[in-house]
C-alpha cells in the first residue's frame, strides 16, 4: 500500500509541476532541492506515473555512490509499500535488484556508462535523472555528456533531469541548454555552529596522512557533544582508517558507534539508514553521508574539516587518493544534515578565521583525476578527443595526453586514438583500463581465477593491516572472514566470471602503461627492445607451477609496468619511470632486487615515493611487463657539466648494461652540445668584451631598427644554433670545444650581409664615439639608451646630444676623477640650467680643471688647466 502520508510530507512536491510543465516543454530541467526534501525519492515516482494518474514511464535514476543507489531504491519501496525489485529496484557494481515490473532502477553513474556504451539508444528508458549533479564525479560529467549526445542525435523524446542539492546550477542550466530550473523549498530547521578548534595546533594532512592529534581532538569533540546535545552524532572523516582510529578512542562511550563508508557491509550500512532502535549512536562517516542519504535520528554532526579526492602526479605516474580541507560547500552540506528533522548543532573542529580561507566548492574530479578510463570512455564513443563533449569543464590537455599514452600503449586505442576491439572489450570490464590490461592478459599467463584474484585486490586496496606485500595480502584475504575479505571474493567471481574460458582475447599485448617511447628521446639511436609480450607465450595459460608471488608480481607489473623498481640499497628502489621509491623500515619486502609497485604516494618536498602496497618480481618478469620500455642503443646526451656518451640497454630510468662508446655517432654528439647550451647557456662559449658589446649593438638595432639585423636573445640564438655556430659546433667533441668558440667571430655571421647592410654597422651603432676634445670613447648598450660615460670638460662647446641611430644617447658627464656628476639626455639643457651648480660644487674640488662660465667658449679638453698653457 502506497504510503501517502509520508509522500504528502515531502517538501518538494510543490515544485513537481513545474518540474514536469518544464520536461513537456522542453524535455531537459535542472531541479535543485535543499537535502531532506525529497528529490531523490518522490520526483522519480511522479515521473514515474507511481504515485498518480500519469503515464507509467521507465525512469533510470543515476547516483554517484552504491549506498546512495541501494538506500533511494529501498526508501522508494518502502514509499510504495513494496520491497526492492518490484516496481522499484537498483542496480550496482555486483549487485542487481530488479524484476519484470520494475519502472524505477536506480543506479550507479558508472553502472549507466557502461550501459550507454551497450545501447546508445537506452531503449525503453523515458527519463533519466542525475542525482547530486553538484558533486562533480567524473563518471557524472561524462554520463550528463554523452546524454546530451543521445538526445541530440537519436533520442529527442528522452527527458533529462539534472538534480542538486545546491542552487549553484546556473552552469548546468546553460550545459543543457538553456535548461529550466526548477527549485524546491526545504523544510529548514536551525543549526547552531560550534566553533571547536584543537588546543594547540596540528599537522596539515599531506598525502594520506592526518595528524593523529587532530583525530584525538575529534573523538573528543564527539564526547563533548555527547554530553551537551540530545540525539545520535554524525562525524565527519576523510577515510575508512580515520573512522577506524577515531572508533577506537570512542570505546566506552554510552552509544552505539557505528561505521559508514563504501566499503562497509551492506547490512551495515542498512542498519545506520533505518533508524535508532532507542540507543543513542554515534555515526562515523565519510562524505557518503553528505548527500543523498537521510540518517534518521541524527541531531548533531561534528565536522573533522578533511575530505579526500583524487589527485595525479602525470610526471611520474602516480595517481592515489590525498586528504584536503574540506570546501565551504560541503561543509554546508555536513552541517545541513543536524537539521533534517529538528534543530540541532554542527562541531567545527577548525578555527572560525579558518572558514573563509576554505575553497568554495570541491574541485571538478575532471580537473585533478587520472582521465585513462575517462579518454577510454571518449574514444568507446566515438570523440577520441572529448572536443565535442557538452562538458562543464573541459579536461585538461596534458591530463588527456598522458591518457591517450597509457591506452595506446595498453593497445586499447590505434595510432590515430581510435578505440580497438581490445579497448571496447577493456571498457565493460568495468576497470580502470590499467587493471583491465592486467585482467586480459594476466588471465593469458596465469588463468582468470589467479588473475583475477590480484586485480580485485588492486581494484580496491587492502586494509592498511594487511600489510604493504601484495603476495601476503593475497594470502590474507583467501582466508579472511572481514568484510574486505567478504568484498574481495566477491570481486574474484565476478572478474574471472568475465574472462573465464575466453583468454585475453587478443593474439598480442602492446606490453606497457605510460612511459618514453622507445627511440624517440633526444641524443637517442636504439632498437626495440626484446622480450615476448604478455598472452604471446605458448603455455596453457593456467599458472599451474607458479607461486603466489610470481602470480602477483606478474599481474601487479602488468597493471604498472612504468612502476615496475629495481633496488639501489637500504630499502630504496628506482622504478623505471624515474621517480625514486622507499619502502618503510620494517617492510619485509626491503631485500627485494625488483618490485612492481602497486600503489605508492609521493609526499609534499619529498624526493621519493613512498611504497605503500608492492609485490617482489624477478628481473624476467619486470622485463616482460616493462618490454615496451627497452631501449637497447647508443646514448648521447648532456650529463655532469659535459657530453657523455654510451651504449645503454635501460628499461625506462633503470640500466641493465652500460658501456662508454668511443666514437660517437656525430649528429647525436651534436644534439648533446646544443642540449649543454640549452641547459647551461650561452656562456659555454669564449666571450670576449667586444664580443659581448657587438651582441648588445646587434641587439639594440634589432629593437630600434628591426630587419634586417638579427635577434640575438638567448631563445632566438639557441632556436637556430646552426645559424651561426657553424662549423665549429659540428667540429665540438665537448665541452672545452664550445669554450674554444669565439662568439663574436660567430654573431657576425648573422650580420645582413646579402642586403648589404653589414657594411653599416658602425655606421648605424657605433663601439666607439669620437666626442670634441678628440678622444674616442666607448658607448654601452646594455640598457634602454646606449650610455656615454665622458669627462665633462671633453664636451665643451658640443651643443646637441649625440644620437645613435636615431636615438638620443644618455650622456654620464663625469668628474675629473671619472666620478658621475651629473646624466642628461639633453646636453643644450643641461649647458643651459644644470652646469652652473656642477661648476660651483666641482671646481673647488678640482681647481686644476677648467671651469668657465661659458664652456661654449672654450676648447674641449682630456687635460688640466697647466697643461693646456702649456700647449
Amino acid at each position: 500500500m502506497i504510503r501517502t502520508e509520508a509522500l504528502d510530507r515531502l517538501p518538494v512536491r510543490t515544485a513537481v509541476p513545474a518540474l514536469e510543465r518544464a520536461l513537456d516543454d522542453r524535455g531537459v530541467a535542472v531541479l535543485c532541492a535543499p537535502p531532506g526534501t525529497g528529490k531523490t525519492t518522490l520526483v522519480p515516482l511522479v515521473l514515474a506515473g507511481l504515485t498518480g494518474d500519469g503515464p507509467v514511464r521507465r525512469v533510470v535514476v543515476a547516483e554517484p555512490r552504491r549506498i546512495a543507489a541501494r538506500a533511494a531504491a529501498r526508501r522508494m519501496a518502502w514509499l510504495l509499500g513494496e520491497r526492492p525489485g518490484g516496481r522499484v529496484g537498483f542496480t550496482v557494481r555486483g549487485e542487481r535488484v530488479v524484476g519484470p515490473d520494475t519502472v524505477v532502477e536506480v543506479v550507479t553513474t558508472g553502472v549507466l556508462l557502461q550501459r550507454l556504451q551497450r545501447d546508445q539508444e537506452l531503449a525503453g528508458v523515458d527519463v533519466v535523472i542525475i542525482d547530486e549533479c553538484h558533486e562533480r564525479h567524473l563518471d557524472a560529467d561524462t554520463v550528463a555528456a554523452f546524454l546530451l549526445d543521445v538526445r541530440e542525435a537519436i533520442r529527442p523524446d528522452l527527458r533529462l533531469v539534472a538534480a542538486s542539492a545546491t542552487t549553484d546550477a546556473e552552469g548546468w542550466a546553460r550545459l543543457l541548454g538553456d535548461a529550466p530550473v526548477v527549485e524546491a523549498e526545504g523544510v529548514s530547521y536551525p543549526v547552531e555552529v560550534v566553533w571547536a578548534p584543537p588546543a594547540r595546533p596540528v599537522k596539515p594532512p599531506h598525502g594520506m596522512r592526518v595528524d593523529p592529534a587532530l583525530l584525538t581532538h575529534v573523538a573528543a569533540t564527539v564526547r563533548r557533544a555527547l554530553g551537551e546535545r540530545e540525539g545520535d552524532v554524525l562525524c565527519f572523516l576523510p577515510g575508512v582508517g580515520e573512522i577506524a582510529r577515531v572508533a577506537g578512542q570512542l570505546a566506552g562511550v554510552d552509544a552505539e558507534v557505528l561505521q559508514v563508508h563504501g566499503r562497509a557491509p551492506a547490512a551495515v550500512q542498512d542498519a545506520v539508514l533505518a533508524g535508532s532502535s532507542g540507543v543513542r549512536r554515534v555515526v562515523l562517516a565519510t562524505s557518503v553521508a553528505e548527500s543523498s542519504l537521510t540518517v534518521p535520528g541524527v541531531r548533531v554532526v561534528v565536522d573533522s574539516g578533511l575530505a579526500r579526492e583524487p589527485r595525479t602526479d602525470h610526471a611520474r605516474g602516480l595517481s592515489a587518493l590525498t586528504t584536503v580541507r574540506a570546501s565551504q560547500a560541503a561543509g554546508r552540506q555536513r552541517a545541513g544534515r543536524a537539521g533534517r528533522e529538528a534543530a540541532g548543532a554542527v562541531y567545527r573542529c577548525w578555527d572560525r578565521a579558518e572558514d573563509g580561507r576554505l575553497a568554495r566548492f570541491p574541485a571538478p574530479e575532471i580537473k585533478v583525476a587520472d582521465l585513462a578510463a575517462f579518454a577510454l570512455q571518449a574514444a568507446c564513443w566515438g570523440d577520441p578527443e572529448a572536443s565535442s563533449l557538452a562538458l562543464l569543464d573541459p579536461p585538461p590537455a596534458g591530463a588527456m595526453a598522458a591518457a591517450r599514452e597509457v591506452l595506446g600503449a595498453i593497445g586499447a586505442v590505434d595510432a590515430a586514438g581510435r578505440v580497438t576491439g581490445r579497448g571496447v572489450r577493456m571498457s565493460r570490464l568495468g576497470l580502470h583500463p590499467r587493471l583491465a590490461r592486467a585482467l586480459l592478459d594476466g588471465a593469458a599467463e596465469v588463468g582468470a581465477r589467479r588473475a583475477a584474484e590480484v586485480v580485485a585486490l588492486l581494484s580496491e586496496e587492502p586494509p592498511r593491516e594487511y600489510g604493504d606485500d601484495l603476495a601476503a595480502a593475497l594470502r590474507t584475504a583467501r582466508r579472511g572472514q572481514d568484510g574486505y575479505a567478504g568484498r574481495w571474493k566477491q570481486g574474484v567471481r565476478r572478474l574471472s566470471n568475465q574472462v573465464d574460458g575466453a583468454g585475453s582475447g587478443t593474439g598480442k599485448s602492446p606490453g606497457t602503461g605510460a612511459g618514453a617511447v622507445p627511440g624517440t628521446g633526444a641524443g637517442s639511436r636504439s632498437g626495440s627492445g626484446a622480450g615476448a609480450a604478455p598472452g604471446t607465450s605458448a603455455g596453457s595459460g593456467s599458472g599451474e607451477g607458479r607461486s603466489d608471488d610470481a602470480v602477483v608480481g606478474l599481474v601487479a607489473a602488468l597493471a604498472f609496468p612504468e612502476r615496475v623498481a629495481r633496488a639501489r640499497g637500504e630499502g630504496a628502489f628506482l622504478m623505471v619511470s624515474g621517480t625514486g621509491a622507499e619502502l618503510g623500515d620494517s617492510s619485509r619486502l626491503r631485500s627485494a632486487p625488483w618490485l612492481a609497485v602497486a600503489v605508492a604516494d609521493r609526499p609534499a618536498h619529498a624526493a621519493s615515493a613512498r611504497v605503500r602496497l608492492a609485490a617482489v618480481v624477478d628481473e624476467g618478469t619486470a622485463l616482460l611487463a616493462a618490454g615496451r620500455l627497452r631501449v637497447r642503443g647508443e646514448e648521447v646526451r648532456w650529463a655532469d657539466g659535459d657530453v657523455v656518451a654510451r651504449s645503454v640497454d635501460r628499461v625506462g630510468a633503470v640500466e641493465l648494461a652500460v658501456r662508454p662508446l668511443k666514437q660517437p655517432d656525430p649528429e647525436l654528439v651534436r644534439g648533446a652540445l646544443v642540449e649543454g647550451l640549452e641547459r647551461e647557456g650561452l656562456g659555454l662559449l669564449r666571450w670576449s668584451r667586444d664580443s659581448e658589446q657587438l651582441r648588445l649593438r646587434l641587439a639594440f638595432l634589432h629593437r630600434v631598427v628591426g630587419a634586417p639585423w638579427p635577434d640575438v636573445s638567448d631563445g632566438a640564438l639557441l632556436a637556430d644554433p646552426g645559424a651561426w655556430l657553424e662549423p665549429e659546433l659540428s667540429r665540438a667533441r665537448r665541452r672545452a670545444d664550445l669554450g674554444r668558440i669565439d662568439a663574436g667571430q660567430a654573431l657576425r655571421r648573422l650580420l645582413p650581409w646579402a642586403t648589404g647592410e653589414a657594411v653599416r654597422l658602425d655606421e648605424l651603432a657605433p663601439e666607439r664615439i669620437e666626442v670634441p676634445s678628440g678622444s674616442r670613447i666607448r658607448i654601452e648598450y646594455g640598457g634602454e639608451q646606449p650610455v656615454l660615460a665622458v669627462k665633462l670638460q671633453e664636451l665643451f662647446g658640443l651643443a646637441e646630444t649625440p644620437r645613435v641611430a636615431g636615438v638620443p644617447v644618455l650622456v654620464h658627464l663625469l668628474s675629473p676623477a671619472g666620478r658621475p656628476a651629473a646624466v642628461t639626455a639633453d646636453l643644450a639643457s643641461f649647458w643651459q640650467d644644470g652646469y652652473k651648480a656642477v661648476r660651483a660644487e666641482l671646481r673647488g674640488r678640482y681647481p686644476k680643471h677648467p671651469w668657465p662660465e661659458d664652456p661654449a667658449t672654450v676648447p674641449a679638453t682630456r687635460y688640466t688647466s697647466a697643461r693646456l698653457k702649456r700647449s
